[in-house]
């Protein structure tokens, strides 16, 4: 029963609040995608000659909901971290992401 211990303790702290940074690191593209949809085209040719063509396009409920962005980055953060953001999302730039 000894050796079961270490075990539960670590599985329980993997589950346990992480850092500020990173959760503002994560949470910053949630909040992102609240703001608009994202994708991405590809265009090319595969190994056969034929044209291929891919995409994608990420579309969230938060989006879909009409959510702030600023108040999805901030619940987020709360979440993930137990603490507020160390800034607000509308004074990160746009590069950041």
């Amino acid at each position: 029963m000894h050796r079961v211990a270490p075990a539960v303790l670590i599985c329980l702290s993997a589950c346990g609040p992480m850092s500020l940074a990173q959760a503002e690191r994560e949470c910053l593209s949630q909040a992102r995608l609240a703001e608009q949809p994202r994708g991405s085209v590809g265009i090319g040719v595969g190994s056969d000659g034929k044209p291929k063509l891919r995409g994608n396009v990420t579309i969230t409920s938060d989006y879909l909901q009409g959510r702030d962005p600023s108040q999805v980055y901030q619940n987020c953060v709360v979440r993930r971290s137990g603490e507020f953001p160390s800034r607000s999302y509308s004074s990160i730039p746009a590069a950041s992401l």
